[in-house]
């Protein structure tokens, strides 16, 4: 690339006898000039600077077919097109791969590539990196934006009973969408706590009660009360189920499955109390129901479905599955170099604690993980050296991977409330779009009306149209204008 200046150039009425190889181009891309040869620009005879050579002969109408302008006098190509991402895209005619200035939006400038012709392959990977995950947030707002829209939108088509489990299914699902659905949310959440509070205060033994049999079983009020927890978490799963769009989707789904391990147990113990002691003996009805009754403490999962931390918190650990594993790697590693030594270094002292290496394994996972309950320690000095250099070694291979860690929480998190305030702007700018239109129409008709005579309605001479008026109606209509989202697209 050169400054233009003493650059040859053919007319456009050439009868292309020139040989494109020698032909020198210039070209203005937001008043930055520019100049290519031809045999550079003829490596990829598919792209849009390539084609400007061979074009020349075509006359006026084969240019302006693809620029934007065409000065003849300075010979000279125009494009309103972005600058900074046309001086990486050029990299392709002379290094055959191009890569992004950090700074530059990865969608606009996967449109420019398409724009100048230049295939994505061309892209180095780490740049495919960036515009991938772009891409996944578009295709992320998109999707909420879409849940949005369809909650808002009412088909007419629909039966009374798909129209009532729709709002069923938004009222238990989505605590956003109404104040009562913010109440029965908070309802729930409360009685995921009493319920696991009951859970925890029944196992005292002054609050327990002795039965005929000498027995120890929980408080009768305690036992309402966790019925009372029961019968609600059974009426909304079920409700939920009901309402579910697709069924098969929602019985498999993690947090649907934690439910029914949190409500099966009660029935379960229910029925062994009652109909179990007829086919067993009573003890193993009793074993068996407080083998189930342990079972309540998934349960407290339940929270995850209220909380956004909890759920940012498992995709974290699903990301950190590499670190987490390096992790285990360094502990099970050092654990057994560590135990193997303390083993052979304290069979000299005749009161030894280390009876063989499986259970050396114990002091070493309490002493690398800074624990150290004391029930097992060293008594001669190598053992003590070994156990000192064993928790500090410890500490080092658990604090190098917490970084990685928390910055795929962070990250994660932060991504989230990008995403919810990108999908909030999206359907302003659609509103916003809405009201436009409808206040474009309202103004013609106003107009039409006074150029027949007419008396205007009232309604018709305020243009402002407020929020409540167009947003849920003009959100569900289909429309022909470009969002934000259909840009970047």
């Amino acid at each position: 690339i050169k400054m233009a200046g003493d650059s040859r150039f053919p007319d456009v009425d050439t009868d292309g006898s020139e040989k494109y190889e020698e032909t020198e181009i210039v070209v203005n891309v937001g008043g930055v000039r520019q100049v290519f040869y031809g045999d550079n620009l003829n490596q990829y005879p598919e792209t849009r600077l390539a084609e400007l050579i061979n074009c020349l002969s075509g006359g006026y109408d084969s240019i302006f077919s693809l620029c934007d302008d065409y000065d003849p006098g300075k010979r000279e190509f125009y494009f309103d097109r972005d600058p900074d991402a046309f001086k990486c895209i050029i990299d392709v005619y002379y290094f055959g791969e191009i890569h992004m200035k950090k700074g530059i939006c990865p969608i606009c400038f996967k449109n420019e590539m398409e724009f100048w012709k230049v295939d994505l392959k061309f892209l180095d990977d780490c740049c495919k990196t960036h515009l991938s995950e772009k891409k996944e947030e578009l295709e992320e707002i998109a999707r909420r934006v879409q849940l949005i829209l369809d909650d808002l939108g009412v088909d007419a088509s629909e039966s009374r009973w798909k129209r009532c489990q729709k709002y069923i299914w938004k009222f238990l699902e989505k605590p956003e969408s109404s104040y009562p659905a913010r109440v029965i949310a908070v309802l729930s959440f409360l009685f995921i706590l009493i319920s696991s509070v009951v859970m925890c205060v029944g196992t005292i033994p002054d609050l327990q009660i002795v039965d005929a049999e000498g027995n120890r079983m929980e408080h009768p009020t305690l036992d309402s009360i966790e019925t009372a927890c029961i019968g609600w978490f059974t009426m909304e799963y079920v409700l939920r189920l009901i309402s579910s769009p697709n069924k098969l989707h929602f019985a498999l789904s993690f947090m649907n499955i934690v439910d029914v391990l949190a409500i099966l147990p009660f029935y379960v113990s229910l029925t062994l109390t009652h109909l179990g002691a007829k086919l067993m003996e009573l003890s193993n009805v009793q074993q068996a129901v407080q083998a189930l009754r342990i079972m309540r403490i998934a349960r407290i999962f339940k929270l995850a479905r209220h909380s956004s931390g909890l759920q940012t918190l498992t995709y974290a650990l699903k990301r950190s599955f590499k670190e987490l594993g390096l992790l285990l790697m360094y502990l099970a590693v050092g654990i057994f170099v560590f135990s193997a030594l303390g083993y052979t270094m304290e069979q000299s002292h005749p009161e030894t604690l280390f009876k063989s290496i499986p259970q050396s394994f114990w002091w070493a996972i309490i002493t690398m993980t800074t624990v150290g309950y004391g029930d097992i320690y060293p008594k001669t000095t190598l053992g003590k050296l070994n156990a000192a250099i064993s928790f500090l070694c410890g500490v080092i291979a658990i604090a190098l991977p917490i970084h990685p860690i928390i910055n795929n929480f962070v990250r994660y998190y932060n991504k989230q409330r990008v995403l919810e305030t990108a999908a909030k702007h999206e359907l302003e700018l659609m509103e916003l779009n809405s009201a436009e239109g409808k206040a474009t129409s309202s103004r013609s008709e106003v107009e039409d009306l006074e150029r027949e005579g007419k008396e205007t309605p009232f309604y018709s001479s305020r243009l402002k149209v407020s929020h409540s008026d167009t947003f849920i109606h003009l959100l569900s209509e289909e429309k022909h204008y470009r969002t934000r989202l259909q840009s970047c697209k």
